[in-house]
């Protein structure tokens, strides 16, 4: 069935300014503090592995799972949260997934055995995937389409922003346990301190769910449209028509209904074809490899000859890439679209993963890399880091929040996330026998990745920018 390009809504809402922007930076940096527990709690284990293998006796292929077993949970909660957002609202879940890191942070910091830990990175894994959906969908609900670029690379800043800050709290602890990542502190261990201090943003991250509107369009589908209008005039501002922008919003909800997993199916190939685009977008982002940069960092450095205190500094160098890369994926997003800042960075992604391989491919000499490649391999983890966040790490999470239909986009965007996070416990699970079996061919696998997601980008990704939401479809 051909369909035909919508025309602009009638109620002004893609040139929609707020009389008062801040306030809306400030409510889309409020939801996007689940983004920063996503990044957080996904990222300090990094600290911790090394640790828990000492403390535990366990082998590489039990570590694995201990750290990747969170990503279950990630996956459980990324399905569910669409559909427990439509029923008790968005904010109602930040406060569920805020009160579910906090419990995670307190007992990974004090497990009594290496299975009650699995369990807790289990719990502090359903905050995240609830985190990764409910973050996105809510900003993008919220935010002039003007703006919603700009808002929604919020996610990803604060999932960046997060993950730096897990790395300097390591680095900071570390010191103080003169450089042991099993040294005491207090009474426990460098790497309890590490996992527990995450206690403190979850705290943060529910208070401010209280300081946030509901998003009008879960206002509107519960029938509470003058609250609905109050919002929209409070993010969108007075000049629109908001009498029209609710009855545009309530319209395509009438005409489609509350999304249900049996909505994304399609007659063909299991899922509509927009749905598969999202869950390729989602696994080729895990696909290269990224989170072993985050959760395994340290410990790579360590494997070809770098001392822990310089481990845990090049992961917290590389966390700061990260958020450079971001802030320039945020400056650009807008400007020049979601679909070109992709393709660069599959481009520039390719290349420094070539260049990891080829450097890793170099034998061990005295336990370390050579100069040459131990320098070229610093530097290409760098730069890999860098063209993910100025492309994939931040368009995707823009391209979730924004490319489904109304009718279909909180199960949708929990499908594509909970596809990401099966992704991300592939990889993060595979990782350590794959480094075992050849580190190089393992980065070779990872640059096939990217290459392929150029064509894929080109083939069946569509441009969103500037598109009101009642536009998808």
């Amino acid at each position: 069935m051909t369909s035909t390009a919508q025309p602009p809504p009638p109620s002004g809402a893609r040139e929609a300014h707020p009389e008062h922007l801040g306030h809306v930076v400030f409510i889309a940096a409020a939801a996007a503090m689940g983004g920063f527990l996503f990044g957080y709690d996904s990222s300090v284990i990094n600290g911790a592995v090394e640790a828990i293998r000492d403390r535990y006796d366990i082998g590489s292929g039990t570590l694995a799972q201990v750290i990747a077993v969170a990503l279950i949970g990630c996956a459980v909660g990324a399905a569910t949260a669409g559909r427990i957002a439509d029923r008790i609202g968005r904010i109602r879940c930040m406060q569920i997934a805020a009160a579910l890191f906090t419990v995670s942070a307190v007992g990974s910091a004090v497990p009594f055995t290496l299975w009650d830990l699995a369990l807790w990175r289990i719990v502090g894994g359903f905050a995240i995937g609830m985190a990764s959906v409910i973050g996105p969908a809510y900003i993008a609900e919220v935010s002039p389409p003007a703006y919603r670029g700009r808002l929604a690379s919020f996610q990803q800043a604060a999932i960046v922003i997060g993950i730096a800050v897990s790395q300097l709290v390591n680095y900071g602890v570390l010191q103080l346990a003169d450089g042991e990542q099993r040294g005491e502190i207090g009474g426990l261990e460098a790497w309890q301190w590490m996992l527990g201090v995450m206690v403190v943003p979850a705290v943060l991250y529910g208070l401010l769910s209280f300081a946030i509107p509901e998003s009008p369009r879960f206002l509107i589908s519960v029938g509470r449209t003058d609250k609905a209008r109050a919002v929209l005039a409070e993010v969108e501002g007075k000049n629109v028509d908001l009498d029209a922008r609710v009855e545009e919003i309530d319209l395509a909800m009438r005409r489609e209904h509350k999304s249900t997993f049996k909505d994304l199916l399609g007659s063909r190939f299991g899922f509509l074809p927009i749905v598969w685009i999202g869950i390729g977008l989602s696994v080729f982002q895990q696909l290269v490899g990224i989170n072993v940069a985050f959760y395994y960092s340290a410990t790579l450095w360590q494997s070809v000859g770098v001392d822990p205190s310089s481990s845990f500094f090049y992961s917290f160098t590389t966390s700061i890439i990260n958020i450079v890369g971001t802030v320039i994926a945020m400056v650009l997003v807008d400007r020049i679209g979601r679909r070109p800042l992709a393709l660069i960075g599959s481009a520039g992604m390719a290349i420094a993963l070539a260049f990891e391989a080829w450097a890793f491919s170099a034998d061990l000499v005295g336990g370390k890399l050579p100069e040459t490649q131990g320098v070229v391999a610093l530097i290409a983890a760098h730069g890999f880091v860098l063209f993910f966040a100025l492309s994939w790490g931040v368009v995707v999470w823009v391209f979730l929040g924004e490319m489904f239909p109304n009718r279909i986009r909180a199960a949708a965007l929990g499908v594509a996330a909970s596809a990401q996070w099966i992704a991300n416990w592939a990889i993060t699970a595979s990782f350590p026998s794959l480094a075992d079996w050849n580190l190089s061919g393992t980065y070779i696998i990872y640059t096939v990745f990217a290459v392929l997601s150029i064509p894929f980008v080109l083939r069946y990704v569509r441009e969103t920018k500037g598109k009101a939401l009642e536009e998808m479809g």
